[in-house]
């Protein structure tokens, strides 16, 4: 696992250095998105206290630009931990097997899909379709694809990333 890239580790929220980034893209068109990006790689996660901030500057509501961040599941609502872990939920994989390998896994780890273990050490994420579904479920770890999953690659996967 050392050689894959680590979500960036979330800095301490700065309400002016939030605003700093929303007044650098507000002007471009489609600015939320690239909004939410650079907010999201700044902090590790999009903050709440960001959201009436990003709706002042875009003239939306707050409502508004909490529907795009719960929208996309890319973006993060609070700090990813050390090691991410996406899951593919795909329909493909889905004929594979894949929910009952998920719900081992999961169960193993004492979390739901879209949370973070207690230590901080592993969050996991949905994905849906990666294209490497042809014999077994699919996901990525720290961005890194891994195909043809069984239960016992999946834990492998999951106590590397843990222990590294």
């Amino acid at each position: 696992m050392s050689s894959a890239p680590s979500p960036r580790a979330a800095i301490e929220w700065d309400e002016a250095r939030a605003v700093a980034i929303i007044a650098e893209h507000a002007g471009k068109p489609g600015a939320m998105l690239p909004i939410l990006h650079a907010l999201q790689e700044e902090f590790g996660f999009v903050p709440e206290g960001a959201k009436p901030l990003i709706a002042k500057a875009l003239n939306l509501s707050r409502a508004e630009v909490h529907g795009v961040v719960t929208f996309y599941h890319d973006f993060r609502s609070t700090p990813a931990g050390r090691h991410v872990l996406k899951l593919c939920r795909a329909e493909a994989c889905q004929s594979m097997g894949c929910e009952t390998l998920h719900r081992g896994a999961l169960e193993k780890l004492g979390i739901a899909i879209g949370e973070t273990t207690a230590d901080g050490q592993l969050t996991v994420e949905p994905i849906y379709c990666l294209g490497l579904c042809a014999t077994a479920p699919s996901a990525l770890i720290d961005g890194r694809p891994v195909g043809r999953l069984t239960p016992e690659r999946l834990d492998g996967i999951v106590r590397e990333a843990i222990l590294s």
